[in-house]
């Protein structure tokens, strides 16, 4: 299952410390390297996490194909791949979050490790139910005014975003609430990243997420996928 007491630790959780392990930025995964066996001594393996809802939990929003596609092909395609790349590149940290604060990040760690973050942390917001607490509704009104206008601010965040990338709601240093977008596989912990900060909602907009249902309709499908998401998992995640 994946964990729900917030990102600081959700994503670690993925990380198995174990003793051997199993392009370019805007390229997606390779379907047919997927199942590539990557053995490497002495590199901790990160592993896929496992759903807690079945593909077709969401039809409503997001098709049964879209979802198998999406978890069991790209994200274990970004996690084969991040293997490999920490394994020809060791950097310093242990969970996924910690090694994407590195600065300089190698190409295949930055691409791949993006992906499996970003990826984990979209899936476990999406579990169904958890309704908006009074104390959460009370922050979203401090920092944006009102729900319609946060759910607005997420959605053309989303929009916006030319080609692939992600949509957020992070804190910031003084844990003020702010949304932004981030392209490719990149997200707010990155150095790289146009606005840093801690990630505990991303919505994911590359095509791969939608277009089954969607086609070239990616506003109605960033819509549609707020009704989906689980605000106390997004709350437990604050900081």
């Amino acid at each position: 299952m994946i964990a729900s007491t917030g990102l600081a630790t959700a994503p670690s959780i993925i990380l198995s410390a174990c003793t051997s392990t199993n392009k370019k930025k805007d390229e997606e995964p390779n379907a047919e390297e997927e199942n590539t066996d990557i053995t490497t001594p002495t590199v901790a393996t990160f592993t896929l996490p496992k759903l807690n809802y079945a593909y077709d939990a969401f039809t409503d929003t997001v098709d049964a194909m879209t979802m198998e596609i999406h978890y069991s092909k790209h994200h274990q395609g970004y996690v084969n791949k991040l293997n490999k790349a920490l394994a020809e590149n060791p950097i310093q940290g242990k969970s996924i979050d910690e090694i994407l604060k590195n600065d300089n990040l190698p190409e295949g760690v930055r691409n791949n490790g993006g992906g499996h973050f970003n990826h984990s942390l979209f899936w476990d917001i999406l579990t169904p139910g958890g309704s908006m607490s009074e104390n959460f509704k009370s922050l979203i009104d401090q920092n944006f005014n009102s729900m319609d206008a946060f759910k607005n601010e997420l959605a053309d965040a989303g929009k916006k975003r030319f080609g692939s990338g992600w949509a957020w709601l992070c804190q910031d240093a003084d844990k003020k609430l702010f949304i932004t977008s981030t392209p490719n596989q990149d997200n707010p912990l990155m150095t790289v990243a146009e606005k840093q900060g801690h990630p505990i909602l991303g919505i994911d907009v590359w095509e791969h997420a939608y277009y089954l249902k969607y086609q070239n309709k990616r506003g109605d499908y960033l819509n549609n996928i707020m009704n989906i998401i689980n605000w106390e998992k997004v709350e437990g995640k604050l900081l």
